[in-house]
């Protein structure tokens, strides 16, 4: 299972670049990877886990700007497909980047 932050903050004042930083050094402290810019994966054991995780997320939410998550199965999320002018060989999106503990 994995699960997916997608997020669009406002960046104009002080504060609201004080605001981004958090939510985004959070993010990284939970174990979430930046995929692409404003969008963080992270690995869940089960739904459970995810539903737990995202909980603890809704914490140090900004007080303005838009996030979401989506929970993919490993099957859907290996079903992404990168569209880019060259393709590159890279773990983002197999299953060889699942640590088994």
């Amino acid at each position: 299972m994995r699960l997916m932050i997608i997020f669009d903050l406002p960046t104009e004042t002080a504060e609201e670049r004080k605001e981004y930083r958090h939510f985004r050094k959070e993010l990284i402290n939970e174990g979430f990877v930046m995929i692409q810019y404003s969008v963080y994966v992270r690995v869940c054991s089960n739904s459970t886990t995810a539903r737990l995780l995202e909980k603890r997320i809704r914490n140090y939410l900004p007080s303005s700007g838009v996030v979401q998550s989506l929970m993919l199965t490993e099957k859907q999320y290996n079903d992404m497909h990168f569209l880019l002018g060259e393709p590159i060989d890279d773990i983002r999106n197999s299953s060889d980047r699942t640590v088994i503990l």
